[in-house]
Order: structure tokens, then sequence, then C-alpha cells
């Protein structure tokens, strides 16, 4: 029922939105809810505009946002959308962090009692989803500090793993040891130089295995073994470039030397790790390095 302007006292408004006097109160205190006037008395008046902002609020808070995120969605219909784009957001990162919880839970109460103890403090120094921070970290201390920006950005695309949205218990295990691998901090955990004790140019070595292995990663989708001859040239090239000499016999025979004092136990560690972290169609850096080395050594053999 309505005065005869057409308008509503606080309680009938409340009364017709379904909802308490003191709700009506608060977001009108907020200025959420336009009012129509006053009465002879000095109280609020409400028209039908304010019934349906009422209910708006209402469906907002219902979704789940707070009333600051209310107050800004209802500015505007173009603030509307980014606060609802907002909250979908918040709403991913809420369903990867319970996926993450639950495949956590799953992998604990799959493992014997001795890995139980091993993944204990692993799975608990992290926040879940994993953040890729850790593992940023570790590269960033082995690369070059005269690689560009862009080609660093590069290389972190490709070594750094994704935690993916719903992971394997399998995966949450790989994240864990990944993890605490790169936090070891002792003397020589890190990646050594592409070539310890050689004068190169980075930028150019980092480019031209990065052609290398975008060769060598076509063939492994084809369904080939990679090494092959375009890929090999390629790897070879990006190292005698680098190094300011021509790719010949007698570089690559010396090249196998190089590489062959190039791999450590810590990333050969972190390699394997990574497998189940990449999707089936993206093969390994480690690995085609590793299969681009042996074909190498295979050709200066023969």
């Amino acid at each position: 029922m309505t005065d005869g302007d057409g308008t509503w006292s606080i309680g009938e408004l409340a009364g017709r939105a379904g909802v308490t006097v003191k709700t009506v109160r608060y977001y009108s205190d907020r200025g959420l809810l336009p009012e129509a006037g006053r009465s002879g008395g000095g109280h609020r008046r409400y028209g039908p505009e304010a019934l349906v902002r009422l209910r708006e609020i209402r469906s907002l808070r219902g979704l789940g946002l707070g009333v600051p995120e209310v107050e800004r969605a209802l500015e505007d219909d173009g603030r509307l959308a980014d606060v609802v784009a907002g909250e979908l957001a918040g709403v991913a990162r809420e369903r990867a962090a319970l996926a993450w919880r639950e495949a956590s839970l799953r992998l604990l109460s799959e493992c014997g009692p001795e890995e139980r103890a091993e993944l204990l403090p692993l799975l608990g120094a992290a926040a879940l989803p994993p953040e890729p921070d850790a593992v940023v970290r570790f590269w960033r201390r082995s690369l070059p500090v005269r690689l560009p920006a862009p080609l660093v950005a590069r290389v972190l695309d490709e070594v750094v793993p994704v935690a993916p949205a719903e992971p394997t218990p399998e995966q949450v295990r790989a994240f864990a040891r990944l993890r605490a691998l790169v936090c070891d901090l002792r003397p020589g955990r890190a990646p050594g130089p592409p070539l310890p004790g050689e004068r190169y140019r980075p930028a150019v070595l980092y480019e031209g295995l990065g052609e290398a292995y975008d060769l060598a990663g076509a063939e492994v989708r084809a369904g080939r073994a990679p090494g092959g001859r375009d890929a090999l040239d390629c790897f070879a090239g990006a190292y005698a470039v680098a190094l300011a000499t021509s790719d010949s016999p007698a570089f690559r025979r010396r090249l196998v030397g190089l590489l062959g004092r190039e791999s450590t136990a810590v990333m050969a560690r972190y390699w394997k790790l990574v497998v189940p972290l990449l999707p089936a169609d993206r093969p390994g850096l480690g690995l085609l390095h590793h299969h681009l080395t042996e074909a190498l050594a295979a050709s200066v053999a023969d």
C-alpha cells in the first residue's frame, strides 16, 4: 500500500521486499537505495525504484558479493560487468584450490606410510594451488645476466610448468617434490651455464637453441624420434655461432665433450619431475636437449 504520492515508508518497503527494517536502513544509509523524499515528520519515503534496487542488492549478495562489491556493481552497467568478471575469477581460484586439496588428500590416502611422511611437510609448505614463484627464481638464478628480458620471458614460459586447475595425485606429488628441489639453496644445486668455462654470446645461443627445440618438438609430435638432420644441424649451429666459430666435424667432436660435462643430477631430477606436469603434446626442453645431445654424439661416433 502506498500513500497518495505513490511512496512507501521504510517499514512498507521492508515488507514488500521480505527483509527487515534494519536491512533497509543499512543499505539506505550507505546510499544504495534511492529515496523518493521525506514525510512531513522527516521520515524517509521510497518509490518502486527502491524496491527494484533492493531486490538487485539481495540477488548480488546471494551470489556471494560483499557490500563494497555490490556498491561498485550498481554504479553503472559497465561496472557491474567488471565486478561479475572479477567474481568469476575468484570462483575459478576457489575451485582450483578445492581441486588441489582433494587431489592432495587422495595422494595421502593412496601412498604408503614412508612416502606419506615424506610428502606431508612438502604439501604443507605451499599454497593451493601452488604458485610458480620458487621455480621462476630457480631459473632466474641460472640464466645468464646479460640475457634480454624478452628472451628470459620466453625461456621461463617453456621451462616453468603451470599448475593445472584439475590436478591428479601424481601431479600434486610432482609439484611438491619440484618445489622442494628448487628451494634447496645448497651450493651447486642451481643449473650451471650451458657452456662452462667457455666465452660465448648467451642471447645468440638461447635464440638458436629455441629454434632447434622447436624442430625437435615437431618431430616428436609427428611420431618421430627428435634428432633429425635439420634439428641436429640447428642445434650444433647454435653453439657454433654463439662461440663465433663454424660448424664442422671437429667442432662437433669438441661440442660433444662440452655437453657431456653440462648435465647435473639436479637438472635430470628437475626434468623428470616436470614430465607429468606438461601437456601430452609438449615435450619438455630437457628431454629434447637430451635427445639432441645423444643424436649429436651418435653422429660424431659414426
